[in-house]
């Protein structure tokens, strides 16, 4: 374990993730609503602590090892969150407390939208641009980034590549070189976040709006500006651009990167995640619309199509904007949209939950093991498209899988056990766990009533979620720390 040169580069992401501080600073400047004193302190200190980090052990360079990626990985995220606390806490009006600043924090890092925070409409527009950065940053993974720039620091970046890319297959590349594919995803990224800009804006949004829903819309994140999030603007036309865009973000980033290298769909229609994720979306949203004109619960057969859309693709891509309060739809509809979050969006993509081509790949090894039944001698393999999917993968999905229900099981009891009520721990272990943000009960719209207890185990379980468990679990192994 090289901890020096782990010290060495937390110290330099550390001082990267500052300079993250200076754009709400300047929207600061524009709207002359004086926060500028709490981001500037939080940036001052955030450089200084990282400098301080760095130069003891700024010559040392040694190889980092796929362990020492895990440790950085983890301990950044974990350091990034509680950095993302500072201009919260220091921004005297806001009057958060500790628990609350870092919860915010870290829904914002991990894209999951779940805020503490009331009165949207009557904060500067900085803290709120701050907070859709946070998920824009967190969208694709600030490690990601950082891995396009090390390399010119003379750090390899192929270890926190493959502990941060999101999925059950970790060794895939897009470009021969790791960073020329941290490059080409945040160029997708960023691409698709100026669309989502341009798109909002012509749809009728102020420009400040724009930038500020593109940036949790193309994350998945969920934060709007707004107590009644996209259900402030009354234009269809915006409800049409998030729903795209959400959509977009679910899919796994190699496809699009495929697609805008070839200028060729045909990409999307071979890959057996993206029909999977397609026919999911399309069938729960036909589910959504019938009953919610069957029930009644709208006007006219068009608010029925519109609203049912939408919070299908917002909640299962794991998004969790709202237009309307969802939370009181008839019958089952509520813990429908709660469990499509279950499955999330594809791999490689912005979205939270379990991963579509995990859920597809479970399906099939179930398939697989009643046929084996009938056929007890029979080779049957599992396969993806056309290609056989090696057990080791079909392994490491069961076993997430095993360890996803277990950790679920025990965040729900422990919030039960603080005295939430059995629907508000289930919906809030699965908003957190999921990346998803707002559940049923007490957390439909917001966690400013949980308690500080049940606040800490979330946070925890929204870093699990972001980091797919495995890569923050696997550190409490004692396996993992033997020679």
């Amino acid at each position: 374990m090289h901890f020096t040169v782990i010290q060495r580069i937390s110290g330099i992401l550390l001082m990267l993730f500052s300079f993250t501080i200076i754009p709400p600073i300047i929207i600061d400047l524009i709207y002359q609503e004086h926060s500028a004193n709490a981001f500037f302190t939080s940036y001052l200190t955030l450089l200084a602590s990282g400098f301080i980090l760095w130069l003891p052990v700024k010559n040392s360079k040694k190889e980092l090892r796929l362990r020492d990626g895990f440790i950085v990985v983890v301990l950044f995220w974990f350091i990034l969150s509680i950095s993302g606390t500072l201009p919260l806490l220091l921004y005297e009006e806001l009057d958060i407390s500790i628990t609350d600043a870092f919860f915010e924090s870290v829904s914002g890092l991990t894209t999951t939208g779940a805020t503490v925070l009331t009165n949207l409409d009557s904060l500067p527009h900085s803290i709120l641009f701050y907070r859709q950065e946070l998920q824009w940053l967190g969208g694709m993974g600030i490690i990601v980034l950082a891995v396009a720039v090390l390399p010119m620091l003379g750090i390899g970046g192929m270890q926190l590549y493959k502990a941060e890319t999101p999925g059950p297959i970790k060794d895939n590349k897009l470009t021969p070189r790791i960073t020329e594919t941290a490059k080409a995803l945040w160029y997708i990224y960023l691409t698709l976040t100026i669309m989502c800009i341009l798109a909002y804006w012509f749809a009728g949004m102020s420009l400040f709006d724009a930038i500020a829903h593109s940036f949790s819309t193309v994350a998945i994140g969920g934060f709007s500006t707004h107590d009644a999030s996209l259900g402030y603007f009354d234009e269809v036309a915006i409800k049409i651009v998030a729903i795209v865009f959400m959509f977009l973000g679910g899919v796994n980033f190699a496809l699009h990167f495929v697609a805008f290298r070839n200028w060729n769909i045909k990409a999307y229609m071979r890959d057996t995640e993206f029909k999977v994720y397609f026919r999911v979306l399309l069938f729960v949203s036909i589910i959504a619309v019938a009953f919610l004109q069957l029930t009644g619960a709208t006007d006219s057969y068009s608010d029925s199509l519109l609203l049912g859309v939408f919070h299908v693709v917002s909640i299962a891509t794991t998004t969790g904007f709202a237009t309307t309060e969802f939370h009181l739809w008839p019958t089952f509809l509520p813990v429908l949209l709660i469990f499509t979050s279950f499955i999330g969006g594809c791999a490689g993509s912005t979205g939270g939950g379990m991963k579509v081509i995990r859920v597809v790949l479970l399906l099939k090894q179930g398939m697989r093991e009643m046929r084996r039944l009938i056929h007890p001698n029979a080779v049957i393999l599992v396969k993806i498209g056309k290609k056989p999917v090696a057990d080791s993968v079909i392994d490491a999905v069961w076993g997430f899988f095993a360890i996803y229900v277990a950790v679920f099981v025990i965040m729900m009891l422990l919030l039960m056990a603080s005295g939430l009520d059995q629907i508000t721990s289930f919906s809030a272990v699965a908003a957190t766990l999921n990346n998803l943000g707002p559940g049923l009960g007490e957390v439909a719209s917001n966690y400013a009533g949980v308690n500080d207890f049940s606040k800490w185990v979330l946070s925890f379980g929204m870093l699990l979620g972001r980091l797919e468990i495995f890569t923050l679990l696997v550190l409490l192994t004692p396996a993992f720390w033997r020679k």
